[in-house]
Order: structure tokens, then sequence, then C-alpha cells
């Protein structure tokens, strides 16, 4: 598997199986695969996503079950109409369909300077959780945009940045690898 690297995200057989790249040996790779392996055998195909493990963080995490690789157990149910998980179903963790009530902070306007942390929103997930929007690590900028309160689905832009004449979009959701320590204050 030349170009690939150690912890990617890969899958693997004709079913698209979930597995990560544990080590890398010249040309050959291992793979542990999270899901039940029968029926895979040498030679069968393998796609790389050239992206690491990650998890979405994001609107809709907290009122969710999800499985070890964070797949929504509901909506896996929804969709194949059995309590099993079949292998290689491959689901969205965060809904794109469900709508969430997002509010901009107050002292958030075009102009203003946020950094990696800022909170740019807030989204009510219940009665008692409220979700606030981060700006993601690493990132800063000047607001060139910030969405009005409104209704938006998680791949809605709600942010948009300058920072060095780059413009860069955020919407509700962060994806990060789980093998990457986040960064807290």
């Amino acid at each position: 598997m030349a170009g690939a690297a150690m912890y990617e995200l890969v899958r693997v057989g004709h079913s698209e199986l979930v597995g990560e790249i544990i080590r890398l040996e010249g040309d050959m790779a291992t793979i542990q695969v999270y899901e039940e392996t029968s029926g895979v055998s040498v030679g069968d195909p393998v796609l790389r996503t050239g992206k690491p493990l990650s998890v979405e963080l994001g609107p809709g995490i907290m009122g969710a079950i999800f499985d070890g690789i964070q797949r929504p157990l509901s909506d896996i149910s929804s969709q194949t109409q059995s309590i099993y998980i079949p292998r290689g179903v491959n689901v969205s963790a965060l809904s794109r369909d469900i709508k969430w009530d997002f509010t901009p902070c107050k002292n958030l306007r075009v102009g203003s300077h946020i950094t990696g942390g800022d909170i740019y929103g807030i989204v009510s997930e219940n009665s008692l959780i409220k979700h606030k929007i981060m700006l993601p690590p690493r990132n800063r900028g000047t607001v060139t945009y910030i969405a009005p309160p409104g209704n938006y689905d998680t791949s809605d832009v709600v942010l948009e940045l300058e920072f060095e004449g780059v413009k860069e979009k955020f919407t509700m959701v962060q994806v990060w690898p789980v093998r990457q320590v986040r960064p807290v204050t």
C-alpha cells in the first residue's frame, strides 16, 4: 500500500468494512478492522480514504446512541429495518437532515476577531443541553459572515472567517481525529 499513512481510515473488502492502518512495513500494511471480518480474504480490495479515523462533534451528539466507531444506532435501525448492524453500513454520525435553532453570540459581528476555542453560536439540543458552537482549535481570523438566528442543518455554513487573505467557511460540525489530543484551556 504505497503512499498509505499510519492510522489512516480504510474500507476493507467488497463490503467496505471500516478499518484503520496500524502498521506499515515497506509496501505492506496491517489493518485493524472494526467489524466482523468473516468472508474477507487476502487480495480483497482496500480503499484508502486519506483521512484519519475521526469523530464528528456538533449538534445531535448528546441525544444519540452510537456504536464504537460513532455510527448512530437509531439511524442504522431506521435505514436497515433491523436490530442488527449490517456489515459495511456507512451512516453519517450527525444527521444532516435535522434543522437546529442556531443563535449567534451577541458580541460577534462582521469585523470581530476570533480564535480557536471561541464560542460563536449556541444551539439548544433539548431543554437541558445548550450546545456551544466553537471555532476549531488552530483556527483564527476576522469574521466576514455570521449567520443570523434561524434554523440550519449541520452542513450549512454559519460562519466565515478571513485570515491572511484566505477565507474559510465553518458549519456547526467539527471533525476531529480520535488519536489526536484535543487542546483545552
